[in-house]
């Protein structure tokens, strides 16, 4: 486990301090290789195997699993008991050893198959937690690589044997030929069972029975023999221990059938037989047909002593085998061949299950030490390696006493695990169920690993003699005693506290068994590597916050155990140490000195056992062979052990230091990101601060902009008129001369109140982000010389000198918003003349580099340094005694605004008495012309008195009358056919009556359907109706706002005209969109024919109203066939028929309801 980033407890005499930083985990997708990602190579070799997965037959999962009791090792087992003990005890423990291995491996085989876990995750789940259970791996994974080597160095006899292949290049092929086998997992080698099952168990009967039919008594003197170390014979209370301890060694076969036994289909009512058969057959009862073959090795050495064998080759299964196998071949070379055949086949069923299991346990045991998992195909090849090396070590040799030792701690294991499932899980001891899960599980669970650890002390040492004799050979007994008996003892003093680091979230799901596991694992997304995977195999994380598979869990090493912190095996250890030792010591536990100590407590027994088995198993009958004497060979061991311990105490202290060190940085990091965190949450906290004060500034902006917007539309539709009819008065030569200056008085005054409107509403939209530029280009050196002009009159008027200076060439035409520069200048200089009252003005304008840079000088009373400071902010004015000017205080503002948005910059100075200077800095970029190319006329002002061409027809839109008739008496003079609709409905159903205007000029704020939803009408009618010609439509409107900004309808930026109408600024848009040819004299209007006044009849009074109700709702067809009714009973009303046909083809409603009107019409 990872402790670098947990704690170890505090002393609880410490003064209190605040808790550490929780050190934040950052998600990062974690991508496993192909190996890994595979299901099919991989098999969850470090996970519980989901229902999705579990699909094969009962028969099959049983098949494959009962595939493994093929191997010959059971025979040669049993030819060693025989060989070494007799018949008697060989036999009484031969069937001791499989009841035993019977009985322990029945509810192995049932969890197993139950909760779909191997046989790492069941000893988790079965009292070793998550950390204690490596060490089980640890040995389990040394059983699978010990028989792969023994069974493969009997398959590489058979070689020999058959092909006179080398031992050493025999163990490397049957080392070889089994890993493809075994990369593609379980389904690979479930199709080689299958298929190789029926031969082999023919060629397993076949030889006896051909000994049998034969030679009937073959095997008649076997119960008689004695043994090497039995010459009296009989049953041997001390051989039979003997021989059990070494059968039982097999024990640890159970576990490579719960690996397949995993894969077994959910049990249900209707599969109960089928299930409870396939358990039985694919887990314990693989010990059935190995009694058997046990026994059949005892017949085998026998005969095969019988024939002439040497004993210590007679338990060799090919030697067994060969003398079988000359009574079914009466050639030699075909017995050689039949039995090589026979062995080979064995050996591959149960050396791709020995690989297999290997790859599991040591995925298990590594992933847990280094975070870390390549794939289960990398283990296979190691476990493999590993087994050829001790196949070149001719292990073969040494395997009573290889299992003899092994059998003690394999039984204690395994007891250990049976304890739990059949005692302690049936009396309440531990939870029901098994939980595999590392955010779940201590690191370590006294229960399984104190019973185990108590059992194999003990049948060690009994095996070593330490007992005695009669301990030594039933030491295996003592070990599967003990751990039976101190399991439970341990879960009732513990009171089973230590299975379950934390409870299971609401609404997680266990590993279950039966038909309700088939509904109850649905699907949960793993936030790590973020895959799918069914719920008993996610946890909630606290670290990562959200779900965690089981297998980026057990690979995650940043967390600290932050689900689990007193779980851990730092807090464990620490925990029992404290519970151990006084309080006096605690303060030094925790110090590298004790830690380095505590790692050579380990250290040097480890070393010692290993140096021991050496000395004992390989050096003894080496050093006798050359006659060595036994006290040099032990000092030279000693001097060797202590060397290398030294060397391990150098390890061990580094590794203490690079651990503290670890330890420190991470402290420091806790701190820092502690500090991060504070700083974090403290700008966080300004930032909602921020953030709610912005969001109120914006909504008290937005209310001023609506309140602004509002106010100016209800202030622009009655200025629309004053200053629209103040424009027609003005221009009509027929007011008096003395009615003209009041005439000019209301312009002037309605202009000043548009200019603060336009102020105010140009404010609003520069600080709302609403007003955009227009840039294109602009008659600059000309611009500037009619702006100086301009106010030089002005300036001349007040009595004032005004100098325009230029340094160096102005460009002729440069980029920009023509509109807003001049708007600039125009605040800036008309500022400068109001408030000078004597002395002069200066404009100053030079040209460099494109930027543009503007002097407005002037020699006014000047200003103080507060009102510097506040000048350009809104509605603010000098307070200079002695002047007094008009105005709002907004110009500089605007000014300061308008070139800010522009890029520019605008500054001032000013001394009191002496007077300002403003100067602008505008980025200006000249175009340039081609060679020969002129630049463009700017628009000048002309009279206009019509234009030239056909008639154009214009629909006016707007549900204020005022303002329908002020575009009526500008636009029908010009000669335009005027016509006029109150709603957007009218509009609608005008278009819809035929009527086919050039030109719609729309406002928008009207009852019923507004103006952008009446033009969208308008396109998809036009979009349906598909007519000859497009219509031009601009809006009308005092809805200053909606200027410029985006929207549905196809109106663009110059197609918004503000009311107040400026009667130039309407008629150049009508000048660009109809392309009009203005007259500069005034031009007959054409006359509607219409009879003499003396000659014209009117149609009775009935049907005159008829008429004038169909004027009235602007139904064409109806006013028509009214009309011709009209003329077809009263032929005499010939001239007002023709009349008034002729005015509504031409769609002049309103004026023929004005001749209806008339006291003509009326009288009638």
């Amino acid at each position: 486990m990872n402790d670098a980033l947990t704690t170890s407890p505090p002393d609880s005499g410490a003064p209190s301090r605040s808790p550490p930083a929780v050190q934040r985990i950052i998600k990062i997708r974690r991508d496993y290789n192909s190996w890994v990602a595979s299901e099919t190579m991989e098999d969850y070799a470090l996970r519980y195997t989901p229902q999705r997965f579990r699909k094969w037959s009962e028969w099959r999962v049983a098949n494959t699993a009962f595939g493994a009791a093929s191997f010959l090792i059971l025979e040669a087992v049993g030819a060693t008991l025989l060989v070494q003990y007799g018949f008697a005890n060989a036999f009484w423990a031969i069937v001791a050893t499989g009841l035993i291995i019977f009985l322990a491996g029945l509810p192995i085989s049932i969890y197993a198959a139950r909760y779909g876990v191997d046989m790492d995750l069941l000893t988790r789940g079965a009292g070793f937690g998550y950390i204690g259970s490596t060490l089980t791996s640890l040995i389990y994974a040394s059983f699978t690589f010990i028989f792969f080597a023994l069974e493969a160095a009997v398959m590489a006899y058979a070689l020999e044997l058959a092909l006179g292949i080398p031992p050493v290049w025999g163990y490397l092929i049957c080392a070889v030929v089994v890993i493809p086998l075994v990369t593609h997992g379980v389904s690979t080698i479930s199709r080689l069972q299958m298929w190789t099952q029926p031969v082999w168990l023919l060629m397993l009967v076949l030889p006896f029975v051909y000994v049998l039919m034969r030679d009937p008594g073959a095997f008649a003197g076997v119960v008689h023999y004695a043994g090497e170390l039995n010459p009296g014979g009989g049953f041997n209370l001390h051989l039979f221990g003997a021989g059990l301890t070494v059968g039982i060694a097999l024990i640890t076969q159970m576990g490579e059938q719960a690996d397949y036994l995993r894969f077994m289909p959910v049990h249900t009512p209707a599969t109960r037989w089928r299930w409870w058969g396939g358990v039985l057959a694919g887990g314990p009862g693989w010990v059935l047909l190995g009694v058997v073959k046990m026994l059949c090795g005892v017949l085998l050495a026998y005969l095969a002593i019988r024939n002439m064998v040497p004993p210590e080759r007679a338990v060799d299964p090919n030697q067994m085998y060969l003398a079988a196998y000359e009574y079914v071949f009466p050639s030699y070379g075909m017995a050689v061949a039949a039995t090589a055949l026979f062995v080979v086949v064995s050996q591959l069923k149960i050396n791709v299950t020995n690989a297999y299991a290997g790859s599991l346990a040591w995925s298990n045991f590594f992933s847990r030490l280094t975070h870390s998992h390549p794939g289960r195909v990398v283990w296979v090849v190691f476990n493999t390696l590993i087994a050829f090396m001790l196949m070149e070590m001719n292990v073969f040799k040494a395997l009573g006493e290889v299992l003899g030792l092994y059998s003690n701690i394999a039984i204690a294991w395994m007891m250990a695990v049976v304890a739990d499932l059949v005692i302690n899980k049936p009396l309440g001891l531990s939870p029901k169920g098994i939980e595999f899960k590392r955010a779940h599980l201590y690191d370590i669970n006294p229960v399984g690993v104190g019973a185990m650890g108590l059992a194999s002390v003990l049948g060690v040492s009994a095996h070593l003699g330490v007992f005695g004799p009669m301990a030594q050979a039933f030491s295996a007994v003592i070990a599967m005693l003990t751990a039976l008996v101190t399991s439970p003892l341990i879960a009732w003093a513990t009171g089973g506290r230590y299975y379950m680091a934390r409870s299971s979230e609401p609404g997680a799901a266990t590993a279950q068994a039966g038909e309700d596991a088939l509904s109850a694992h649905s699907l949960s997304r793993c936030v790590i590597c973020e895959r799918s995977y069914e719920k008993p195999d996610m946890a909630h994380c606290p670290a990562y916050q959200g779900a965690i598979c089981s297998l980026c869990c057990t690979l995650d090493a940043r967390c600290g155990d932050m689900c689990k912190p007193q779980a851990s095996l730092s807090a464990q250890w620490s925990g029992a140490l404290r519970w151990v030792l006084p309080r006096s010591i605690w303060q030094y536990l925790d110090t590298g000195l004790a830690h380095f100590l505590l790692m050579m407590l380990v250290i040097v027994p480890v070393l010692a056992g290993v140096f021991g088995f050496l000395y004992v198993q390989e050096l003894r009958p080496l050093a006798e062979s050359v006659g060595v004497s036994a006290a040099a060979l032990r000092s030279g061991f000693v001097k060797a052990y202590f060397a290398l311990l030294v060397i391990a105490g150098v390890v061990a202290w580094w590794m203490v230091l690079a651990h503290k060190s670890r330890q420190v940085a991470q402290e420091e990091s806790n701190r820092q990101t502690h500090l991060l965190m504070q700083e974090i949450e403290s700008h966080r906290q300004t930032d909602e601060a921020l953030q709610q004060a912005k969001q109120l500034a914006d909504q008290a902006n937005q209310a001023k902009s609506r309140y602004i917007s509002a106010i100016s539309h209800e202030l622009r539709t009655p200025l629309n008129s004053i200053l629209g009819y103040a424009q027609l008065m003005g221009e009509d030569p027929s007011i008096p001369p003395h009615r003209r200056q009041a005439v000019s008085v209301i312009k002037r005054g309605g202009e000043h109140l548009l200019s603060l409107i336009e102020g105010t509403l140009d404010v609003a939209r520069i600080e709302s982000g609403k007003l955009t530029l227009n840039v294109k280009p602009m008659h600059f050196a000309d611009g500037v010389r009619e702006m100086a002009n301009l106010f030089e009159l002005e300036a001349l008027a007040k009595g004032l000198q005004f100098h325009f200076e230029t340094e160096g060439s102005l460009p002729v035409v440069v980029r920009a918003d023509e509109k807003r520069v001049r708007q600039i200048l125009i605040n800036l200089l008309g500022n400068a003349i109001k408030f000078t009252a004597q002395g002069h003005v200066t404009l100053r304008v030079r040209y460099a580099r494109e930027m543009a840079l503007i002097d407005v000088e002037d020699t006014g009373p000047g200003l103080s340094d507060d009102e510097r400071d506040r000048i350009f902010e809104p509605f603010t004015r000098a307070n200079t005694p002695g002047v007094a000017a008009p105005g709002a205080g907004l110009g500089l503002t605007i000014a300061k605004m308008l070139t800010d948005l522009m890029g520019g910059e605008l500054t001032m100075s000013s001394t009191p008495g002496v007077g300002s200077v403003f100067r602008v800095r505008l980025f200006l970029p000249e175009v340039r012309l081609a060679p020969g190319q002129d630049a463009p006329e700017p628009a000048a002002s002309r009279p206009r008195h019509g234009y030239a061409g056909e008639r154009r027809r214009i629909l006016v839109v707007d549900n204020e009358e005022a303002d329908r008739e002020l575009l009526v008496n500008l636009l029908q003079p010009l000669g335009f056919e005027i016509r006029t609709a109150a709603s957007g409905h009218d509009c609608l159903d005008l278009l819809a009556a035929g009527l086919q205007p050039d030109v719609i000029l729309m406002d928008l704020a009207m009852p019923g359907i507004d103006g952008w939803e009446t033009i969208r009408r308008l396109r998809a009618l036009g979009g349906q109706s598909q007519p000859p010609k497009a219509i031009a439509i601009a809006i009308v409107s005092a809805n200053a706002f909606d200027k410029g900004l985006d929207n549905d309808a196809g109106i663009r930026a110059e197609d918004f005209i503000l009311k107040p109408v400026r009667h130039s600024e309407l008629l150049d848009w009508l000048e660009r969109h109809l392309q009009l040819r203005w007259l500069a004299q005034p031009a007959a209007a054409p006359v509607a024919p219409a009879a003499p006044a003396g000659a014209l009849v009117w149609p009775a009074a009935v049907e005159l109203q008829a008429l004038r109700d169909m004027v009235s709702l602007g139904f064409v067809r109806g006013i028509l066939n009214q009309l011709d009714k009209i003329e077809k009973a009263q032929p005499e009303c010939a001239g007002f028929v023709a009349g008034m046909r002729l005015l509504a083809k031409q769609f002049q409603f309103e004026a023929m309801g004005r001749q209806l009107d008339t006291p003509a019409g009326a009288a009638k």
